[in-house]
């Protein structure tokens, strides 16, 4: 058994296509069914189910490829490690971020990190701060910056740095009767349909909670995933929305107004304080 074997493995497991496998793992399909039509004969086991159409991982394969996945993880890491011991990083790092991070200019915070180690291979998942910490907890991220409210501090079994605390302003058309105004009330914002993240996630909690403690009812007659999204639909006037005020600069052609009775925001840097990778490691060091 060989790890390349297990790559192909994977990568089929991910995409469900040999030939989308394939062209991930820059080899001919022809190559990739081969090595692991050898795998499965050196096994003993079907790992796939294959037809025409379609390709399904079987109950042998699922178990296979978890543990394919931590032999490949732990090979990495005994390349990065020994690259580390000669003072050169490289590896791979995953970082996670939320739709509305404002802390951290992301982009050129990785083009810092890239400058300084070209051969890291980084991925971004873009998510919300509840799904990022699992990851994070379960090993599946290096890194996550997340948006947690003020009263709400990080889950325990991750490490954590706080980045900024901030309070969220109201997103307003520049038409709109209240964008002239310097700061609002909650109850200024009772009647105004709301565009705001899923209700649960904790983007829209701080903001549930906070005209909750107002006595305010509001009504959100739009949910989205992500804030560009948010943006574009205030700026249509379907609604107004709460923003981080360090996001603000990002809003071109909307007014963002203080809100003195507003929710607070804390951002975090999250990581696995257990052995972070040296790549991960650079990174934190880097955020700090």
């Amino acid at each position: 058994m060989e790890l390349q074997q297990m790559r192909y493995v994977v990568a089929v497991a991910e995409t469900r296509s040999f030939t989308r496998a394939a062209e991930r793992c820059l080899v001919v399909q022809s190559a990739l069914s081969h090595q692991i039509a050898k795998l499965e004969r050196e096994l003993g086991v079907q790992l796939f189910a294959r037809s025409s159409r379609r390709v399904e991982v079987t109950q042998a394969g699922e178990a296979f490829v978890a543990a394919a996945r931590q032999s490949l993880d732990a090979a990495e890491r005994a390349v990065a490690g020994a690259a580390a011991a000669m003072g050169e990083v490289r590896g791979r790092l995953a970082v996670g971020v939320i739709p509305t991070v404002a802390a951290v200019d992301v982009p050129e915070l990785l083009q810092r990190f890239r400058a300084r180690h070209p051969k890291v291979r980084i991925s971004l998942e873009v998510a919300a701060s509840d799904e990022l910490a699992a990851r994070v907890m379960r090993g599946a991220l290096d890194a996550a910056f997340v948006g947690l409210e003020q009263s709400v501090p990080p889950p325990a079994r991750v490490a954590a740095r706080e980045l900024a605390r901030d309070r969220l302003r109201a997103v307003l058309p520049v038409e709109h009767p209240l964008a002239s105004r310097k700061r609002v009330r909650l109850a200024d914002l009772a009647d105004e349909t709301f565009v705001d993240f899923a209700a649960g996630t904790p983007g829209r909690a701080q903001s549930d909670r906070a005209f909750a403690a107002a006595g305010v009812v509001r009504s959100v007659d739009f949910e989205v995933s992500a804030a560009d999204l948010m943006e574009q639909m205030v700026r249509r006037g379907l609604g107004i929305a709460l923003l981080p005020s360090t996001y603000e600069l990002r809003l071109p052609e909307l007014v963002s107004v203080a809100v003195t009775d507003g929710p607070h925001r804390v951002e975090h840097l999250l990581w696995s304080g257990f052995h972070p990778s040296p790549a991960a490691q650079a990174f934190i060091d880097l955020v700090g």
